[in-house]
């Protein structure tokens, strides 16, 4: 997201310790345009270094610089690239927070909270932010692919129901027969709901609202757009 000048200027007053010097643009041409990194990087206080991870980084991968901006990094203060989300500024230890709390003490925590939602309160206020009908609606190809997860996992249960009834289900070591009927229910329902909330994450696009808000951290899971789409 690229920022006019006219924006930055407004939403720098927002910043509790502004000093009164503005970043250079990243753009220069044809206009000047600043980066959000630019922006909240000036709620970051000096001389804190952080390498953390956004919520969608991939398992496998060990790059410096991550091709979908997932790796965070923050050098005394500046954020030199990823996207921001809870894991990052939430409660997780090694997170922002935890390192401001150890090197620069409680004040400085609370500073960089109020800091950041007052950004981000201003940020909403000129842009907002809602979801509507149009945001939980998925292709074809993958409301067919939901649909088949489900019917395929309600006739797994029925065959576990089927089995249980002719007496012919195996009990689970340290369980009683209705103890293992309930794991193997529970166990073919939550693995298609862990499918059916795959597929619903991969066919929405970057910019869907309800996918940003899911990947931010600030609420919802993939499992409710599922929920939402069928």
């Amino acid at each position: 997201c690229f920022l006019t000048k006219d924006l930055v200027m407004n939403i720098v007053m927002w910043v509790p310790s502004w000093d009164g010097y503005i970043p250079p643009p990243a753009i220069l041409k044809p206009k000047p345009m600043w980066t959000g990194k630019q922006i909240l990087a000036m709620v970051i206080p000096k001389g804190i270094n952080c390498q953390t991870f956004h919520s969608t980084h991939p398992d496998g991968e060990t790059t410096l610089i991550s091709p979908g901006d997932t790796r965070v990094i923050i050098e005394n203060g500046e954020l030199i690239c990823g996207i921001v989300c809870k894991k990052t500024v939430g409660t997780a230890g090694g997170g922002l927070i935890h390192t401001i709390m150890n090197e620069l003490g409680p004040e400085a925590a609370k500073n960089f909270l109020g800091g950041t939602q007052q950004v981000v309160n201003y940020w909403l206020l000129q842009n907002g932010f809602s979801i509507g009908i149009g945001d939980t609606i998925a292709d074809k190809a993958s409301m067919t692919t939901i649909t088949n997860i489900i019917s395929q996992a309600k006739q797994r249960v029925q065959e576990v129901i089927i089995t249980a009834q002719q007496d012919k289900l195996e009990v689970q070591p340290g369980m009683t027969l209705r103890e293992s009927f309930e794991a193997k229910v529970n166990q073919t329902l939550n693995k298609a709901r862990d499918d059916a909330g795959k597929m619903a994450q991969n066919s929405l696009k970057e910019d869907n609202n309800v996918k940003q808000m899911v990947i931010s951290g600030s609420k919802g899971s993939f499992i409710n757009i599922s929920q939402m789409s069928a």
